[in-house]
């Protein structure tokens, strides 16, 4: 992406800003503008026709597997990379379509892709995972941040890096939270013109 459009973003979604630095009030301040984004769109989704959560645009993901997807999101960079939990998986997690079938099998067997959660039950493990990491940012502090992340003994994702930083982890969960933020809010504006299928 070019110089000008990320400026641009960061102009128009100041959050971006805050959820790219080292400073710990600031990523708190950043995390809570994202989460209250993330609020006013799941209410517009209640608001919206029943089972508009589940409805795909272009063949993208839809809200709940959007949700799903950062619930594994979240256990990976956050739940595994910062806090050290060998293996955090929730069995509602979605990956990426990067990890095939046969890679990282551990990961594979932890996660259930014939699961058909309501909205209701991504909702609860959403917020106990995104409670969870708003807790870590209120007691956080530089030196933790900056800190080399955990080592790990059991393979997983995202695998072991030498040398980077509990930062780094964070950065790419919020980066993670705020683009798919952008994408569903983009499908729900698609949806209600009549887009989804």
């Amino acid at each position: 992406m070019g110089t000008y459009v990320e400026a641009e973003l960061d102009r128009r979604h100041p959050e971006r800003v805050l959820l790219r630095s080292a400073d710990p009030a600031e990523l708190r301040q950043g995390w809570r503008l994202l989460q209250s984004d993330w609020a006013a769109t799941i209410a517009r989704v209640r608001a919206m026709s029943a089972g508009t959560e589940r409805l795909r645009v272009d063949d993208e993901w839809s809200t709940i597997e959007t949700l799903r997807h950062l619930v594994f999101a979240v256990d990976a960079w956050f739940r595994r990379r910062v806090l050290g939990v060998e293996s955090p998986y929730t069995p509602l997690g979605i990956a990426g379509p990067w990890l095939e079938d046969d890679d990282l099998p551990t990961v594979q067997a932890a996660l259930d892709p014939t699961a058909d959660p309501t909205f209701e039950e991504v909702l609860s493990v959403r917020a106990a995972r995104v409670a969870e990491l708003a807790g870590y940012l209120d007691t956080v502090d530089a030196a933790t941040l900056a800190a080399p992340r955990p080592a790990l003994e059991t393979e997983g994702w995202p695998p072991h890096q030498e040398g980077r930083m509990v930062l780094a982890a964070l950065h790419v969960a919020f980066n993670e939270e705020w683009w798919h933020h952008r994408f569903a809010v983009r499908d729900l504006d698609a949806i209600e013109a009549g887009a989804g299928s």
